[in-house]
């Protein structure tokens, strides 16, 4: 696992009227602070990244579908530099994903709907100055490969 990143399974509580979920709480070994939440979407087959942060924390859910979450460690000086980590978070396997600064990150729907994410950050966004620095999603050298893998 890349260094900083955690995972904590999230616990689904149906009842007869629907369901809750807990993501985020602030007595949570990941918590860092409080910046902003925002929920995103992707379409089938929809990859959105790659980019990574100087100084924000990402806590990421996803709610509805099936996300292929990569990670790649951008940090020289980590024990796991250009190591790759690859979760399918949704419905299947409720989990947030923790990412630390300058670990890249990206996302793939690899459902057969439209899949929605929750993004708890540290940080709040700076419209003037964004901590959000991008790469292309598939022109990067970046050891990933957004194909689906059979076998």
């Amino acid at each position: 696992m890349i260094e900083g990143v955690k995972i904590k399974k999230l616990k689904v509580i149906p009842d007869e009227r629907g369901r809750l979920m807990k993501i985020l709480r602030r007595d949570d070994e990941m918590f860092e602070g409080f910046g902003q939440a925002y929920m995103t979407t992707a379409y089938p087959g929809v990859v959105k990244g790659w980019h990574y942060h100087k100084k924000q924390y990402d806590n990421m859910a996803v709610i509805n579908g099936t996300m292929k979450i990569v990670l790649c460690d951008g940090r020289k000086d980590s024990p796991t530099y250009r190591e790759v980590n690859v979760f399918f978070a949704g419905e299947h396997n409720p989990i947030l994903v923790h990412i630390p600064p300058y670990v890249y990150h990206g996302f793939k729907c690899v459902s057969q709907e439209e899949t929605i994410v929750v993004n708890t950050l540290t940080e709040t966004y700076e419209y003037e100055e964004p901590d959000q620095f991008r790469v292309h999603p598939h022109d990067n050298d970046l050891p990933c490969d957004w194909g689906r893998k059979d076998g």
